[in-house]
């Protein structure tokens, strides 16, 4: 089954490690130094322009995409995708 990001980016259920609200997860160091550590090894795939809102850690690549994080866990959730 495969969870859709946005912008034609699906990932597969089983992939999905975290899905993280943006806002709430910037202010930490720990968080900003995960993020600009993958960003170094080409590990983050920008889902979109847009405004980000959250962003989903996966096996091998961590997405960020402008839908909002309790719309994707809605998405991880829902038994048919």
């Amino acid at each position: 089954m495969f969870v859709y990001l946005g912008n034609d980016t699906t990932v597969k259920k089983d992939d999905v490690i975290g899905i993280f609200d943006i806002e709430e997860c910037s202010v930490s160091r720990i968080t900003a130094d995960f993020l600009n550590a993958s960003q170094k090894q080409g590990r983050v795939v920008s889902v979109s322009d847009d405004m980000p809102k959250a962003f989903v850690v996966c096996t091998d690549k961590t997405y960020i995409t402008n839908v909002s994080n309790s719309t994707i866990n809605k998405r991880c959730a829902d038994k048919y995708s």
